[in-house]
């Protein structure tokens, strides 16, 4: 069996093994060995990636095509290049960091972790799926579990908040599909036969109007799920209801299927629509830069705060890729993996503060570093990636976005880089707020003196996170050199 089939074969046969296996112990076990060989898999990828780029000069390698449905030309057509590779690494380690942080889930817990696999299932296709109509599919697989885990395992208006994510997430899919649906009925615009191959489909002159078309249905379909401005109000509520693992998958991984999509898709299928689209995306993700900053200044639930601060991070992944040249593009994988390690760490730190105080609200929290300390560290190195410290992910990602931004000579880009760089101001007030309300002073609560210690599932999960963040501020050029040679095809198609 290929090694990128792997990836679905092997959550599955997890999932399998799970409907049978009894015994708390025994379902988490088995849940993080699974996890444990997606991530093993994932690091032998990029090894077997570098390898094969040695001596193959393909856009996609370890590719695979098998017909699916022979009337419409539906293929399980699969292959990665070094984005694909990057983001499957991220998806890899943010699974068997949830499994970990959710190690003390005892409602339904073999259901629970099934649903997360089933998650990870839909979003390991996602990333390695060559055929639009294999992608859309494992897209909605990988959408669905998210209103189980909120609606069953959440908290609060769980409700609420499981439906208003799904019906978002569904009515984008449906503009979606249309946009792809639109991409195949002109795929066979050269004479060739209609074809859904993400490959095929960029060696086709599809017609100049039928790209500005179907460009915004396809490009808002994706953005929707990346939390693309005004259509974010479904993230901050799916995140506060959401437990700690669906949180940290949620934001960590599920909301890149959003910049990938426009990026591998939209962008460079639809280059003509590309051009004539972007100012008005470049508007509306420079105003979510902003107003998710601002948003989380008002915040005083350490989620909402996350999940606002999100929406301002995966707004400069847009913006981003609506700058058109290297550099940026650079910028906004490197973005889609900071923000993911940063994202799922918070949101793992969040769950642990809130196991052990009962509270999310920041103003009743008070002197944990001096309880805690292990968790009030990292929460610190976290948000100093957040706001760009250098030596930090957080870093090497923004200045690749903002340098690229800035190197367009027309004044509105200039404008647009220029107001977007601001939110790292905004972003510093709420970081540093938050640290010296609930990490400094005096501890509030007596009760938190006796706070419990963390326990080594909750480090390891923790310091999976951790690694990458500090190791990608510290030696990016691995990363950065193999997104490079990956955008290339992307900039002579677009550009």
């Amino acid at each position: 069996m290929d090694i990128l089939s792997l990836f679905l074969t092997v959550p599955i046969i997890t999932v399998l093994v799970l409907f049978f296996t009894k015994g708390l112990q025994q379902i988490r076990l088995v849940s993080m060995m699974g996890s444990i060989i997606q991530l093993g898999m994932a690091i032998h990828l990029i090894f077997a990636y570098f390898n094969e780029r040695a001596v193959n000069d393909s856009i996609m390698v370890f590719t695979k095509d098998i017909i699916w449905f022979k009337h419409l030309n539906i293929h399980y057509a699969i292959g990665v290049d070094g984005i694909s590779v990057a983001l499957l690494l991220l998806t890899a380690i943010v699974v068997l960091a949830g499994v970990f942080i959710s190690w003390k889930i005892k409602d339904l817990p073999k259901e629970f972790f099934i649903s997360l696999l089933v998650l990870s299932i839909g979003v390991y296709g996602f990333f390695i799926s060559l055929d639009l109509f294999t992608m859309f599919v494992f897209f909605e697989i990988a959408v669905i579990p998210m209103y189980l885990l909120i609606g069953i395992w959440g908290s609060g208006p769980k409700e609420y908040s499981a439906m208003k994510l799904t019906l978002m997430l569904m009515g984008a899919s449906a503009v979606l599909l249309v946009g792809i649906l639109g991409i195949y009925f002109n795929s066979n615009a050269d004479g060739g036969a209609l074809t859904f191959n993400i490959l095929e489909i960029a060696q086709v002159n599809i017609p100049v109007e039928a790209q500005k078309l179907f460009f915004p249905l396809t490009f808002i379909g994706f953005a929707v799920i990346g939390a693309l401005f005004p259509f974010h109000t479904w993230s901050p509520d799916g995140h506060a209801s959401a437990p700690t693992a669906v949180s940290m998958l949620h934001a960590g991984v599920l909301m890149k299927l959003g910049g990938y999509g426009v990026f591998r898709v939209a962008m460079y299928l639809l280059p003509e629509g590309t051009m004539h689209w972007s100012w008005i995306f470049i508007i509306l993700s420079v105003i979510g830069v902003i107003y998710g900053a601002f948003a989380a200044i008002k915040q005083t639930d350490l989620k909402y705060i996350n999940a606002y601060s999100s929406v301002s991070h995966l707004g400069l992944v847009l913006f981003a890729l609506l700058m058109l040249n290297k550099t940026s593009w650079n910028g906004a994988i490197l973005q889609s993996l900071s923000h993911g390690f940063m994202t799922a760490l918070f949101f793992a730190l969040i769950g642990m503060i809130y196991e052990r105080t009962l509270t999310r609200n920041v103003t009743k929290l008070g002197g944990l570093l001096k309880v805690i300390p292990f968790i009030s560290v990292v929460y610190v190195i976290g948000g100093l990636a957040s706001l760009g410290l250098p030596g930090l992910s957080g870093f090497v990602a923004e200045m690749n976005i903002f340098v690229g931004a800035f190197q367009h000579e027309d004044m509105f880009y200039r404008v647009a880089t220029i107001i977007s760089v601001s939110a790292i101001v905004v972003t510093a007030v709420y970081i540093l707020r938050v640290v010296g309300i609930m990490l400094m002073g005096p501890v509030k609560n007596n009760e938190f003196l006796s706070l419990s210690r963390v326990t080594w599932y909750e480090k390891t999960g923790i310091l999976l996170l951790l690694i990458p963040i500090v190791g990608i501020g510290v030696a990016p050029l691995w990363l950065s050199d193999m997104i490079l040679k990956s955008v290339q095809p992307f900039i002579e198609g677009v550009l």
